[in-house]
């Protein structure tokens, strides 16, 4: 079988594309992609927990822990440890984080308003069903 007949190239040829296409924008904006991505989940009002962080984008907590890092001295970020459980960290944005976002969010918006306009809703439909299958199929251990 060719590389290009299997589901997985074109997940990661596509993913790889994105995801340059994002470092590219990024990078004018003294951030990366991973960077970007954690700024949009990080929930201003109440502060996110910086163990909740890692599993919703699907990083190991090294990696987190290094992006974090990283943001804390950009000032995109500062910690507050939680009053009631010591042991729990929440993160929030900066004034300089919050302007990030909204470019992180600026970007993923644009990018997702031009998908629209080139690809059928039908066939997104489609995608992100078969995505959701795949998924679950590797959530459930149903593959190995």
């Amino acid at each position: 079988m060719k590389p290009e007949e299997t589901v997985d190239y074109h997940f990661k040829v596509c993913w790889h594309a994105i995801s340059r296409m994002y470092n590219a924008e990024a990078v004018q904006n003294d951030m990366t992609t991973s960077i970007g991505f954690v700024l949009l989940n990080i929930d201003q009002q109440q502060g996110t927990p910086a163990t909740k962080i890692a599993p919703l984008l699907g990083l190991e907590a090294r990696s987190l822990t290094r992006i974090l890092k990283s943001m804390e001295e950009k000032d995109f970020i500062y910690k507050v440890s939680d009053p009631n459980d010591k042991r729990l960290v929440r993160i929030f944005l900066t004034e300089k984080g919050l302007r990030k976002k909204e470019v992180a969010r600026n970007t993923v918006k644009m990018f997702n308003k031009k998908v629209q306009e080139e690809v059928p809703q039908q066939e997104l439909d489609v995608f992100f069903n078969v995505c959701g299958r795949i998924l679950g199929m590797i959530e459930n251990k149903e593959i190995f």
